[in-house]
């Protein structure tokens, strides 16, 4: 049994057709691998440029390990959550402005406000600028204790939100 002429013929362009199909997806697949190579350089390069600042950030850290820490800082965040210094902002009468004076005149924690002695009060009013006997008066020290024995809500519910 014999292929007459017209079935070769078919044949003949069938393998044609295939190998132009061939040719014709070639060209796509070269599109495709050169976007994929585009995509892979470019996220090298992101994870390349994150890399360089986690580093810059450790060095940074490590630039500020046992300095005091300012607030509003990432390490002042840093010292809050690891429990370095306290909340000093809930004090009513405080707020943040006066935290930040706080910081700076070295009192982090509610124990050092707890520990101020009369005289100490009024040497922190002169450097705050405060009139005489504000801390007396605002309790400053009853409520750094009440938020460091018993926290927060505690301190809510006897003086109200701090302003």
């Amino acid at each position: 049994m014999g292929f007459t002429p017209n079935q070769w013929a078919i044949v003949a362009l069938v393998l044609i057709l295939g190998w132009l199909i061939g040719l014709l997806s070639r060209s796509g697949g070269a599109k495709w691998r050169r976007a994929y190579d585009a995509e892979l350089a470019e996220r090298r390069s992101a994870e390349s440029q994150l890399a360089a600042a986690r580093e810059r950030i450790a060095v940074l850290e490590r630039q500020v390990a046992g300095h005091p820490v300012g607030p509003g800082t990432a390490g002042a965040i840093g010292a809050a959550a690891a429990g370095n210094r306290d909340d000093l902002a809930l004090i009513r009468g405080v707020g943040r402005s006066g935290e930040t004076n706080l910081n700076d005149a070295g009192i982090y924690r509610y124990r050092q406000i707890e520990a101020l002695s009369d005289s100490d009060a009024a040497t922190l009013e002169t450097r705050l600028g405060m009139k005489s006997g504000t801390i007396a008066y605002e309790e400053w020290r009853e409520q750094a204790a009440l938020l460091r024995e018993k926290g927060v809500d505690a301190h809510r519910t006897r003086w109200g939100t701090p302003a």
